[in-house]
């Protein structure tokens, strides 16, 4: 028998890196209708965050979240811890809101109101003004350090540091009166968490906005990964018509591009130029994608210098593009059952929470039975004591009522009229009185009517527990 050796073969060591290696996106500067929108909704939520925190109402904040206190002053409205639900209907609503935009038009939020894409396009028009466009700033960063760079890099992030430490002023400025932290800065009186929470804020839009950018959108955001659950082919997506577009080639507008074997795609890259996640929308929907709509601006710029049909990239659905759908069909598919559920659930929620808001009874009262022994009296009547907390939502001082209601004979042997400040809450200590045999011994229960007496509308009734011994 014979023995064939074995001889071990070199195995070639490939590097493999498991994250793809980072490239600076330099996104190049575009105009158009969807550019035109993005900016309008960057200006409108800039100056609803920035502008806000200084309005005045009642000789307050209009918009504080006092967590000192205890007490969120939404304009004339003021919600305490008791009014909790109100936070998880709006959660419910802003979930709701989500479904129902990316039902019909993926990732419009993204694209447009997002504050990771609101604050990259602020900062990125920063840095066009100081460094210049796209190639003059791919020139500067392959360039060595010299004086002239040294100035445009500091300039540009003294800029960026600068609005981003406002941003977080102005995000705590939504916790401690604005005006009062902007006292407490200039003076150095600062609280720690005050100085944290400025801090980290700011110092995240810095490196957010500044440095991480569409890595932010790819790898951080979760929204990202599970919008295909909500994608269905009657979608509107940012899609490239294909059918249309190839083959690719560059071309003379002069030319005849059909009889050259061509489609109307002209192979620029400007789609890729003009991406802020650096995608090429021609290699179809990415999870990249944040539907700015900038590939379509660059797009339609590049169909009118060449004399061709605008829409190469456009907004449409997988439907309308296979099945060659005009506008009216495929708006007729896009608001299909599901998105009418969606917006069916979402009116009602929003129409409820705003009748509760608006039926909002400007008074809150919380029983406390107190834990000593009910007292037995000299005339043989049975007294149990209570601590009412009223709590006064109005900025208008009230006085209130307190009568007692369940048992025959029940009344308030100490007084029945409580004052309360506008906003603030006290507790009130309450006797109540039942004749003998007028209850059974144990449990018994009764309710507490507290009535505003400038206003018999104002009026809340909480039940209790009135205990007889035997």
């Amino acid at each position: 028998m014979k023995i064939i050796p074995i001889v071990p073969v070199p195995i070639e060591e490939v590097d493999m890196a498991l994250f793809e290696e980072h490239r600076k996106i330099y996104p190049r500067s575009q105009k158009g209708w969807f550019s035109s929108w993005r900016w309008a909704l960057v200006f409108f939520t800039q100056i609803l965050f920035y502008g806000t925190a200084w309005l005045t109402w009642n000789d307050r904040q209009a918009v504080l979240f006092d967590l000192v206190t205890r007490k969120f002053y939404i304009f004339g409205l003021i919600l305490w811890p008791q009014d909790f639900i109100y936070l998880a209907v709006l959660l419910v609503i802003s979930a709701l809101s989500l479904f129902l935009f990316t039902a019909i038009a993926g990732r419009l939020f993204c694209g447009y109101a997002c504050p990771q894409t609101v604050y990259t396009e602020i900062f990125m028009w920063i840095e066009k003004k100081i460094e210049g466009e796209r190639n003059a700033r791919i020139k500067l960063d392959d360039s060595p350090m010299s004086f002239h760079k040294f100035s445009l890099k500091f300039t540009k992030h003294a800029i960026w540091l600068a609005l981003a430490l406002w941003t977080g002023f102005t995000f705590v400025g939504y916790f401690t009166p604005i005006r009062t932290l902007a006292e407490e800065v200039l003076s150095f009186t600062l609280g720690p968490w005050e100085v944290f929470w400025l801090l980290f804020y700011g110092f995240a839009t810095y490196g957010n906005a500044g440095f991480m950018r569409e890595q932010v959108c790819k790898y951080m955001c979760p929204y990202a990964r599970f919008q295909s659950a909500m994608f269905d082919k009657d979608t509107l997506i940012v899609t490239y018509d294909s059918e249309r577009g190839d083959p690719r080639g560059s071309r003379n507008k002069k030319v005849d591009f059909k009889a050259l074997g061509l489609g109307s795609c002209v192979d620029c890259d400007i789609c890729v130029q003009v991406c802020p996640t650096g995608i090429d929308i021609r290699n179809g929907l990415q999870y990249e994608c944040i539907a700015c709509g900038a590939c379509i601006d660059g797009c339609d710029q590049v169909m009118d210098k060449m004399g061709y049909e605008r829409g190469l990239i456009r907004y449409t659905t997988e439907h309308a593009l296979v099945r060659k759908l005009d506008n009216k069909s495929m708006w007729r598919r896009v608001f299909r059952l599901r998105t009418l559920i969606y917006g069916a659930i979402l009116s009602l929620i929003i129409l409820a929470a705003a009748l509760s808001l608006a039926y909002h009874v400007p008074l809150k009262v919380d029983v406390i039975r107190d834990r000593g022994m009910p007292k037995i009296t000299e005339s043989g009547s049975i007294e149990n004591v209570y601590r009412l907390q009223i709590m006064n939502t109005q900025e208008l001082a009230h006085t209130y009522q307190i009568s007692v209601k369940g048992i025959a004979g029940a009344m308030i042997v100490n007084q029945t009229d409580v004052d309360v400040k506008s906003a603030s809450a006290i507790t009130f200590p309450v006797r109540v009185r039942v004749p003998t045999g007028a209850a059974e011994v144990g449990s018994n229960r009764i309710r507490f009517v507290i009535r505003d007496l400038s206003d018999p509308k104002i009026s809340v009734t909480e039940k209790a527990v009135f205990l007889v011994p035997k």
